[in-house]
């Protein structure tokens, strides 16, 4: 494990791009963009082993015989493929195994040292995983393909994925990666994150808490109501390729991070007033996010459900009908609005002296835009004039009043 004794902790060396933003103790709007690290802050061969680690835990964890087994959309081909809802029994079984580590001794405040060789060996362990991805899609039959991911451009098709499905027997190799490794990865990572703090400063920071917090709540939801999924356009549209496959195991758990990475050596102060208002910014942007979603499910599940029987809608050609009423009503796509709202809590206990705590709110902005864009102009090709319709009911996108 690297460690001089059972009761010590490895020996921090200073890194060698101690500039980097979220380390710097300096940091400021006025250093951006700090330095790119030096190689040597890339590797370290305990990243990988634990990297393919937790990635074997996680593999293990899906195939447990626990939770439900459920149906996805149907397919091109007329099947409906069957996922295991146990992503929430893979969190408690995560959280019980790190207790377990802690009270042996291990180290999780580690992390921080660790964090850009273990950043750079998920990279690497995305590009292995696209590859494989692609080849395997050659051999894969024709109803099997993503619609958008077959163009007969290599490189586009290896980043926006050939197969839309691809399995090993029962085993979803998009499905897995899109919830499992990487969103609870991320959860250790701040758990991590905090305890370096504590390290550092004695205590953890109020501002520390509440982003461990309102994202430790953010995964735990997510898997709670992993069947959502589903139906959504990662599952759905999208093929397996580098995109998600980047996205989920390096993306997610080293970017979304980023907030508690930053308090380590940047502790905020904040006073009550503050915390109460980014408390109530994140329970509005919870409320409208987790109620927008679950009104968008149960509609598509059981329209003629009591939560949802009376709220208006229009009829489509092709024999769905759309929300017109409730959080859809609203704007076109109100759980944008929720999730970004959170975002936006997630960076205030930050402070405003450097911008790499908000580089995550800037990025998902412009994410569910573009996202919505291409959301927009599938429902149109699909519904046609019944979205036609609807637009005109509910002109507004994302804010009310503003896009």
């Amino acid at each position: 494990e690297g460690h001089e004794t059972a009761s010590q902790p490895p020996v921090l060396r200073a890194p060698l791009g101690a500039t980097l933003g979220y380390r710097s103790p300096d940091a400021s709007v006025c250093q951006w963009p700090p330095p790119l690290p030096f190689m040597e802050e890339l590797w370290d061969p305990l990243a990988p082993v634990l990297l393919l680690g937790w990635m074997a835990l996680h593999a293990l964890l899906y195939l447990m015989p626990v939770g439900k087994v459920t149906e996805g959309i149907v397919l091109r081909d007329g099947k409906r493929l069957k996922y295991p809802i146990n992503g929430f029994h893979s969190l408690c079984i995560s959280t019980l195994l790190l207790m377990l580590f802690l009270r042996l001794g291990a180290h999780l405040e580690s992390l921080f040292e660790l964090f850009l060789p273990l950043a750079a060996s998920a990279i690497a362990l995305s590009f292995l995983l696209s590859f494989y991805l692609y080849i395997r899609s050659f051999w894969a039959p024709p109803h099997d393909l993503a619609v958008g991911g077959n163009t007969g451009n290599p490189l586009y098709d290896f980043f926006i994925g050939r197969e839309l499905n691809p399995r090993i027997g029962f085993f979803d190799l998009k499905y897995f990666c899109e919830l499992r490794p990487g969103l609870i990865g991320w959860a250790v990572i701040n758990l991590g994150m905090l305890m370096k703090e504590v390290e550092l400063q004695g205590s953890p920071s109020l501002a520390m808490l509440l982003v461990v917090s309102f994202q430790l709540l953010y995964v735990a939801d997510a898997l709670w109501n992993e069947e959502a999924i589903l139906t959504t356009m990662d599952i759905v549209h999208d093929g397996f390729g580098f995109m998600l496959a980047f996205g989920d195991l390096a993306w997610v758990p080293f970017t979304y991070s980023l907030q508690a990475a930053y308090l380590v050596k940047h502790p905020q102060t904040l006073s009550s007033l503050q915390a109460l208002a980014i408390v109530a910014l994140k329970v509005v942007g919870y409320t409208i996010f987790r109620r927008s979603n679950s009104q968008k499910n149960q509609f598509r599940r059981d329209p003629t459900h009591p939560s949802v029987s009376k709220l208006e809608t229009i009829a489509t050609a092709t024999g769905k009908r759309l929300l017109v009423s409730g959080w859809w009503g609203l704007v076109r796509h109100p759980n944008y609005l929720g999730d970004l709202f959170m975002a936006l809590a997630w960076s205030l206990p930050c402070g405003f002296s450097h911008l790499l705590p908000y580089f995550y709110v800037i990025y998902f902005t412009i994410l569910l835009i573009h996202r919505e864009d291409r959301d927009e102009r599938q429902c149109k090709a699909k519904y046609g004039l019944a979205w036609d319709s609807y637009c005109q009911r509910v002109p507004y996108r994302i804010f009310p009043y503003i896009y």
